[in-house]
């Protein structure tokens, strides 16, 4: 068997890092656009937190896919690797990558509920207006009907400094448990499904497969990952929610969470978003992985 090649540590971060921009550039905003959001802030409200995403993708796929490839060098022996093995290095890479995740989801799920909870706020009516104290109408032209302004959106800036203002550091890590409680089953399951998926068809597992291989291997293991884990990232979502709109519960902690979702809204809640999270992480991760094994 042919001697594997070991690429060191910061090669493998570089190499992660470009395969996650590149992967968020291209799937960003082909499926992630709900009907909702654009009735409610317009085609671009789809693309709020991209910014956020862009930024921090890279480091975070540069952590995810070089940790499980270090991890699967420790744990392989004489060039095969158990599937206990290839469980833990998944569970190793989805360990390291919450210390970026983390702040990531917080500071892009702020971004977005922004529009949303500036959509449930109620437009005061002609009527409403009329009758609001303010100056008299001028008598030389009639009053013309003036316009809202628009809602404030914070940017991610703005909120960032307003986290570390009133909670600290500590306030970009809210829902790191959640967190880690969805990416490392996420990792558990994703790279050892894409090794096996991967290595189809060929004999010799240390040659490099083809980029379409790679892709479509990645697009099935994110898309199968993605559904399973989805639970979780629901009850993480809920957690790292900060601006909540009318009828809204505020939630102590996952098990309170998880309690508070199944008596109110049912075991179905738990699978909200189960689809579109399959149709945006499936091309993100096989674009990743082409590109990360392309490198």
């Amino acid at each position: 068997m042919a001697e594997k090649k070991v690429s060191s540590l910061p090669a493998k971060l570089i190499n992660g890092g470009v395969a996650g921009l590149v992967g968020c550039q291209v799937y960003k905003g082909m499926l992630d656009c709900l009907a909702k959001t654009v009735r409610a802030e317009g085609y671009f409200g789809c693309y709020r937190g991209a910014a956020v995403n862009l930024t921090l993708v890279t480091p975070e796929k540069a952590i995810k896919l070089a940790a499980n490839d270090i991890f699967r060098q420790k744990l392989s022996k004489d060039g095969h690797l158990p599937l206990w093995g290839e469980v833990l290095a998944g569970c190793g890479a989805g360990t390291c990558q919450v210390v970026v995740t983390t702040p990531m989801e917080m500071l892009k799920i702020q971004l977005q509920d922004a529009g949303r909870i500036s959509a449930q706020r109620p437009v005061p009516t002609a009527a409403q207006a009329a009758a609001a104290p303010g100056p008299a109408p001028s008598l030389a032209a009639p009053p013309t009907q003036a316009r809202p302004p628009p809602p404030h959106r914070p940017s991610a800036t703005s909120i960032t400094v307003q986290l570390l203002k009133t909670r600290g550091l500590a306030g970009l890590y809210r829902g790191a448990g959640a967190t880690l409680t969805r990416d490392v089953p996420f990792s558990m399951i994703y790279f050892p499904l894409f090794a096996n998926l991967n290595a189809l068809g060929r004999t010799d597992v240390q040659a490099k497969a083809p980029f379409w291989q790679s892709f479509l291997a990645g697009c099935s293991a994110g898309s199968v990952a993605a559904v399973a884990v989805t639970p979780l990232d629901v009850i993480k979502t809920r957690l790292q929610t900060l601006q909540k709109g009318e009828g809204e519960d505020t939630y102590k902690g996952i098990v309170d969470c998880t309690r508070r979702i199944l008596r109110r809204e049912g075991p179905g809640a738990f699978l909200k978003g189960a689809a579109c999270r399959a149709l945006v992480i499936a091309p993100l991760f096989g674009i990743a992985q082409g590109v990360y094994f392309l490198g």
